[in-house]
């Protein structure tokens, strides 16, 4: 049945009595979304015919994504977290900013307080017996494109079952394994040793795996690995890096993927490299310089200093 009343004068003025637009205090800002996000569910309702037990349905859904902490995983999933990234990006261009290094998602699995070292930093702990030996290095520039000494390179990612410290079920972790922050050098450089991560997928039977499951899609991430990137003048970066040939680079769940983050991973087999890199074994390397921003009129217009971010 064709019926539609959102166009009612009683519903647009029902709508601005629930988003507190008859009334003076609170928060205008507030106010205002509420009222157009609120505006677009009742419209959708109207235009799609929502029932009740589809929209009871929906409540449900919402309070097991809550219950299981997962709202940080289905936003990338539903590609709000990609589209905030082509939003910056967008006002960037309209600013006349080039970003040589693109930027791309964080992800829910970042937390505070990993242990600092300068120029160097051992991620792993040895314990993954999958894990093939991996060295990455590179330069981090500034705005001028030259090196940058002393800046700060957060770099977090998962091991071979796909599990993250301080988020692995198992509790086999130990805190901080796989998660560093690396002062670089004085020549601007940062270089770590760890192991190839593999790519993940979300919980089995989840609410998020759930509602990709209805949508006829999947949950699978190729394997990456994060970096925060920060530097006195500087905007900070927010990237990560696809480990190449990994199946699922071009068919990542959180649309994560950018050109340009794509390193080429060298396996190196050769005595020279190995010594020079203090191994005895077979190592895969990678090197990806970074590049980052000036500030913008003396402020970084992009960070995001309230979003709630796990600590030890």
């Amino acid at each position: 049945m064709d019926v539609k009343i959102f166009d009612r004068p009683d519903i647009q003025d029902f709508l601005k009595v629930l988003s507190g637009l008859d009334k003076d205090g609170g928060n205008p800002r507030v106010k205002q979304i509420v009222h157009r996000i609120m505006s677009d569910l009742f419209k959708a309702i109207d235009d799609l015919d929502i029932t009740p037990d589809e929209y009871w349905t929906g409540i449900a859904w919402l309070n097991e994504i809550g219950a299981a902490g997962q709202a940080g995983l289905i936003s990338p999933g539903l590609g709000l977290d990609h589209f905030l990234d082509e939003r910056l990006d967008a006002i960037d261009e309209a600013l006349g900013i080039e970003n040589p290094t693109p930027r791309t998602i964080e992800g829910p699995l970042y937390v505070a307080g990993a242990p600092v070292s300068t120029g160097f930093a051992r991620l792993d702990d040895g314990t993954d017996e999958n894990g093939h030996t991996l060295i990455m290095h590179g330069i981090v520039r500034g705005a001028d494109g030259n090196p940058l000494p002393g800046a700060t390179v957060e770099v977090w990612h998962c091991d071979t079952r796909g599990f993250y410290s301080h988020f692995d079920p198992t509790g086999k972790q130990a805190p901080f394994n796989m998660r560093r922050t690396i002062i670089t050098d004085d020549k601007g450089g940062y270089k770590f040793r760890s192991i190839v991560p593999h790519g993940y997928g979300v919980p089995p039977g989840s609410p998020t795996e759930k509602l990709l499951s209805s949508l006829g899609r999947h949950g699978q991430r190729p394997a990456h690995i994060h970096f925060f990137v920060s530097a006195a003048g500087h905007r900070k970066l927010t990237t990560q890096i696809n480990i190449e040939g990994d199946p699922l680079v071009n068919d990542d769940f959180a649309y994560a993927t950018r050109e340009g983050l794509i390193p080429s991973v060298i396996e190196r087999e050769d005595e020279a490299s190995m010594h020079a890199n203090g191994l005895n074994t077979p190592f895969a390397e990678i090197v990806f310089d970074i590049r980052l921003t000036a500030l913008l009129d003396g402020r970084d217009n992009q960070v995001n200093e309230l979003r709630k971010r796990a600590t030890a």
